[in-house]
C-alpha cells in the first residue's frame, strides 16, 4: 500500500483507485435523481456561512429531527472539506453548516494519504460533490512540529514522522521568505495539497480550492 500522497504521486505504476460501478439513477432515489449543486454556489454558501460564524450570528442550520429523517434515506453534501484535526477549526462550525451539508476528512496538517483520497473520491464520484476545499489554518501544530524538527534536527517519534515528512518540502521552500515562517509554510503546504488533488484524474469532475482560517477572527480567505 502506498503510505502517503507524496509517494503516490511519484509511484508511476500506481494509478487512481478504481471507481466502483455506478448505480443507475432510476434504481437510486435521492441524490442521483436531483440536479447537482454547482461549485460556485457551494463556495458562496460556505463563505456566507463563514461570515455568519465570524460575526457571531450563526444560524446552525439543518439540525432538526426532520432533517435527520430526510438524511436517513439520502445524503447530498454541497462540498468536501479536507481539513486539519485542530479542535479550533471544525468545518461545520467554521462554515455554519448543518447535518448532511459537508463531507469532512481531517488529518493533522491536512496531510493526505490514500484513505483521505479514497474518502474524497467517494464524495466526488458517488455523491456528486462539486467542490473540494482544502482548509489550512494559522498556528498549525503539525507545521510547528515540522519547523522545530528542521531547526533542531531532533528525531521525530513514531507516526508523527509521516506528518513531518509531508510538510517538510513546503517548510524548506519557504524558509528564506521574510516574515512568519510558520504562516508561509502553512500556506505553501495547503496549496500543495490542493494542487495534488487537482492533478489527480479521480477528482476531475470537482472544482478544488484552498483556503486559510484565521483563528482570531474566524474568517476564511481563499488562497491563490
Amino acid at each position: 500500500m502506498v503510505p502517503n500522497r507524496r509517494a503516490f504521486l511519484t509511484a508511476t505504476a500506481v494509478g487512481a483507485p478504481a471507481a466502483a460501478p455506478a448505480t443507475p439513477a432510476a434504481a437510486t432515489p435521492g441524490p442521483s435523481s436531483r440536479p447537482p449543486h454547482t461549485a460556485p454556489a457551494a463556495l458562496d454558501a460556505l463563505l456566507a456561512g463563514n461570515r455568519r460564524y465570524a460575526t457571531g450570528r450563526p444560524r446552525h442550520p439543518h439540525g432538526g429531527r426532520g432533517r435527520r429523517h430526510v438524511l436517513a434515506a439520502e445524503q447530498r453534501p454541497i462540498a468536501a472539506v479536507v481539513g486539519c484535526i485542530d479542535s479550533r477549526v471544525p468545518p461545520e462550525l467554521v462554515f455554519d453548516q448543518g447535518l448532511g451539508d459537508l463531507l469532512c476528512t481531517r488529518t493533522a496538517g491536512q496531510v493526505l494519504d490514500e484513505a483521505v483520497l479514497a474518502s474524497v473520491q467517494y464524495g466526488v464520484e458517488h455523491l456528486r460533490i462539486p467542490l473540494v476545499l482544502v482548509l489550512g489554518h494559522e498556528r498549525c501544530g503539525a507545521v510547528a512540529a515540522t519547523l522545530e524538527h528542521l531547526r533542531s534536527g531532533a528525531p521525530v517519534p513514531g507516526h508523527l514522522r509521516l506528518l513531518v515528512a509531508e510538510i517538510i518540502p513546503a517548510a524548506r521552500r519557504t524558509r528564506a521568505v521574510p516574515g512568519d515562517w510558520a504562516e508561509h509554510a502553512m500556506r505553501a503546504h495547503t496549496t500543495w495539497v490542493r494542487d495534488a488533488i487537482r492533478a489527480d484524474p479521480a477528482f476531475r469532475p470537482a472544482h478544488v480550492a484552498a483556503a486559510r482560517c484565521d483563528l482570531g477572527t474566524g474568517l476564511v480567505s481563499l488562497l491563490p
